[in-house]
């Protein structure tokens, strides 16, 4: 199972006096299982993409490819596509309408043909997939906590039972720790389930500690497509893009240029303080 973009280009407003060209030829593919992190500036092109991706939006030229079958094709059923890829909006108020959180979760698998009874089944599989409690199944989506909020709507698109996942900005607007519950746990579903993820972030730290390749839209072009620890070597690149890089490739390189002997591509905190302390143990031996 993969996905494959191919030259795709999306205008707004092409037929008016001021087009908009939010994706300029943009080319990759994603191959089945991998755990991808997306980044960009605000109009870089990359929430655009996303949404192209499972079909909500139809690119104004090139071709995307799920499977092996081109989406655009007249024959191409997107019903079907949606159901394989799922996406999870940056704010979940825009998916959760139901009365209760297990009403709203068992709307999806409803509305691809499931029975009553295997929608409430898919519907509990998918709540407890997520950690969410049982006591609350029966309350209103729009009394919950914002974590709270999130995990239901990360249920509702599994119990779709999608091949890929892809949150949008997933840990907005959440304290440290509610950011964490949620990125531990959409970690341990793709690891778990070998599902296609797709986390489109702000935070650098975030996509360092989780994906395994990153993409960097800026202009509504992909400038950089590598696992993060080449992508964070050009952090300067980066600022100039309205980015950055993790806050330990700063402290890193800081060292480096005061004279210390020491490798500045750790881009987690583990593995920096690892890196750190070898480094100043080995200078003071040296000494």
């Amino acid at each position: 199972m993969s996905i494959i973009v191919n030259h795709l280009c999306h205008v707004y407003g092409a037929d008016t006096s001021q087009p908009v060209k939010a994706l300029d030829d943009v080319s990759f593919e994603i191959k089945d299982g991998q755990f991808i992190g997306l980044i960009g500036h605000t109009g870089s092109g990359k929430s655009t993409l996303i949404q192209h991706l499972n079909g909500l939006m139809k690119a104004t030229s090139g071709e995307i490819y799920y499977n092996g079958k081109d989406i655009y094709d007249k024959d191409y059923k997107l019903k079907d596509l949606r159901s394989k890829v799922g996406l999870v909006f940056q704010y979940p108020e825009h998916q959760l309408f139901e009365v209760t959180v297990f009403k709203d979760v068992c709307f999806g698998p409803l509305n691809q043909g499931y029975s009553q009874k295997d929608a409430e089944l898919r519907a509990f599989h998918a709540l407890r997939m997520v950690g969410f409690p049982e006591e609350m199944y029966y309350r209103s989506p729009f009394d919950l906590s914002g974590g709270q909020k999130r995990r239901v709507a990360i249920a509702g698109v599994l119990a779709m039972r999608p091949e890929v996942m892809i949150l949008d900005e997933p840990t907005a607007g959440l304290d440290p720790k509610g950011r964490d519950e949620i990125l531990d746990q959409i970690a341990r579903l793709h690891k778990e389930y070998n599902m296609t993820t797709i986390l489109v972030s702000h935070s650098m730290e975030d996509v360092a500690k989780y994906v395994e390749r990153l993409i960097v839209m800026n202009g509504g072009k992909v400038m950089f497509d590598d696992v993060p620890r080449e992508v964070f070597k050009h952090y300067t690149e980066l600022e100039e893009m309205g980015l950055a890089a993790p806050e330990v490739t700063y402290i890193l390189n800081d060292l480096k240029k005061s004279g210390i002997d020491i490798d500045t591509t750790a881009i987690t905190v583990d593995e920096a303080a690892k890196e750190i302390t070898r480094a100043l143990r080995a200078a003071n031996k040296i000494r």
